[in-house]
């Protein structure tokens, strides 16, 4: 076991190799990593040419000194490969001081990982913080939030000026500025992760196949006492929803997938008592119709998922 280094990143690949390529280009400029990084790409049982393409490029672009790829056997999901990478960036350099997960549809901007890991390293009640997410242009996107609540189930899907105005205490995104501020939780698509929180508390939970793994995590480290904070001046370009298609905004959204409505599921049945999660449930389903209502009187084409609805309904009602 080698003496513990500072920062280890790990980046999840599923069937979007030329994405990852791009992020390890961004990440391999000069002055982009502090000394001693370590980077390891997780392969996740894409059964395509990914890890051929993602090897060759590692090789060919003299990357191999600071990125390794690990290729796993099964699609185990985010949360699972993304434990599979810590467990490697352990064993082969020993226990880092902090760890980024950024996700492979991001391009880190100039200073992002430096100015990320200088406002943990100064601020020690600081366990988690996040990247400024944004487009290629600069245009900011959501990437801190609030926990999930009823009020906020309610807002979200129901969009309508007046409810989001009563309930803007509990909406998830909250107004953010150009200053660094506490929050609930961030993204994964770029967030630190002091090395101290994930002794403590446990790293991802393996029962999320994708999403809500983050604010999971995010959840307990507060619950022992850890602070999570936005860090815009840690600027990363994220493209969203090239990964899963969940979140685009180019095309008509597809169907949302099963894994979504078991994670939500998951995440209300681990941290909230059995009659709250049914508040919730219903607050989602009054905030839907309300949304639809509206778009119906206004005879507006609604942009929701084909099947929401009955879908949300069919898995609410599974334990």
């Amino acid at each position: 076991m080698t003496n513990p280094f500072r920062l280890g990143i790990i980046i999840v690949n599923y069937r979007t190799a030329e994405l990852v390529i791009d992020c390890l280009q961004s990440l391999n400029l000069p002055a982009v990593l502090p000394d001693g990084t370590q980077i390891v790409v997780v392969e996740g049982g894409s059964s395509d040419n990914s890890a051929r393409l993602i090897g060759e490029a590692i090789v060919s672009n003299g990357w191999s000194d600071r990125t390794a790829l690990l290729s796993l056997e099964r699609n185990g999901g985010f949360a699972f490969a993304n434990n599979r990478g810590l467990e490697h960036l352990r064993a082969r350099h020993g226990e880092p001081e902090y760890v980024l997960f950024l996700n492979p549809d991001t391009v880190v901007r100039p200073r992002a990982i430096t100015e990320l890991l200088a406002y943990v390293v100064q601020m020690p009640s600081v366990g988690i913080a996040g990247s400024r997410l944004e487009d290629f242009d600069g245009t900011p996107q959501a990437c801190a939030f609030r926990f999930p609540s009823a009020a906020a189930e309610l807002e979200s899907e129901a969009r309508i000026g007046v409810i989001s105005r009563l309930l803007s205490p509990w909406r998830v995104v909250p107004d953010i500025g150009e200053e660094a501020l506490r929050v609930d939780w961030v993204s994964g698509a770029s967030m630190m992760v002091r090395s101290r929180v994930l002794q403590e508390v446990g790293s991802f939970d393996e029962e999320y196949f994708l999403y809500f793994e983050e604010v999971d995590l995010c959840r307990r480290a507060a619950r022992a006492g850890w602070e999570c904070h936005h860090v815009p001046t840690s600027r990363v370009v994220h493209l969203v929803g090239q990964s899963t298609g969940v979140t685009r905004r180019d095309i008509r959204l597809p169907r949302r997938p099963s894994y979504w409505f078991r994670s939500r599921n998951l995440y209300f049945r681990k941290h909230h008592r059995a009659s709250y999660r049914l508040i919730a449930n219903i607050s989602w389903i009054m905030g839907h119709l309300a949304y639809r209502t509206r778009h119906l009187v206004l005879r507006r084409r609604s942009d929701l998922p084909p099947h929401l609805l009955t879908d949300f309904l069919r898995h609410s009602l599974q334990r």
